[in-house]
């Protein structure tokens, strides 16, 4: 069975209205079509990387989910959890870390299709990530960044007990554009987490973090 040699398929997140775990290939072949239908207002950007502008979005997805996979290290690893609601799939939250079992810091970022936006739904994907990295695999801190008119994702942490860490300035697309980054203790996680997860199958996956 595929579990025996790679246990994350084994991993499940849940929250009151969503699974978040790894997708077959049926899976993110449906994944690619929430993609290709839109993720976000055309005129807006709120990625680093034009990725959802260019050709082939569906396709760049599904790509990108297995070169993840294809790639893994313990001591290098990103975690791209597929957000279902009633089976089927809704978005990506992805979760990363470099030399984790050192530093106990994970970084989050994320995309729902455009149809699914406004529902709290994006709430829950940040919260069910952070209770796996803080509750399940003993985080010490979480970081993230958002454009300043990244509204949404703002308010996603704030929700949940981010704190401000400061400014970073990206070229992007040819502009200086800057970011606002954000810093989530495992203290403030203790006081924010008001969102119900369940983690099943994490302790397979430990070796897989670097962890024993």
């Amino acid at each position: 069975m595929l579990v025996a040699h790679l246990p994350l398929y084994g991993l499940r997140v849940r929250t009151p209205d969503l699974e978040l775990r790894l997708a077959d290939l049926a899976e993110l072949a449906r994944l690619g079509d929430v993609a290709a239908a839109g993720i976000h207002d055309p005129d807006v950007l709120p990625f680093m990387h034009p990725w959802t502008q260019e050709p082939d979005v569906g396709r760049r997805v599904i790509l990108g989910a297995l070169a993840e996979l294809g790639q893994w290290r313990p001591d290098d690893w990103s975690l791209g959890l597929v957000a279902f609601r009633d089976g089927e799939p809704i978005g990506r939250q992805i979760m990363s870390a470099k030399e984790y079992a050192v530093t106990r810091e994970v970084r989050t970022w994320s995309w729902m299709g455009r149809s699914f936006h406004g529902q709290g739904l994006g709430t829950q994907m940040r919260a069910a990530v952070l209770a796996l990295a803080f509750d399940g695999l003993d985080a010490l801190s979480a970081c993230s960044a958002a454009f300043l008119d990244n509204h949404s994702s703002l308010r996603v942490s704030e929700k949940l007990g981010y704190q401000p860490d400061g400014v970073q300035v990206d070229a992007v697309r040819g502009r200086p554009t800057i970011s606002r980054r954000l810093r989530l203790t495992r203290e403030r996680w203790a006081l924010h987490s008001r969102v119900p997860v369940e983690i099943e199958g994490l302790d397979p996956c430990l070796e897989m973090f670097g962890l024993s």
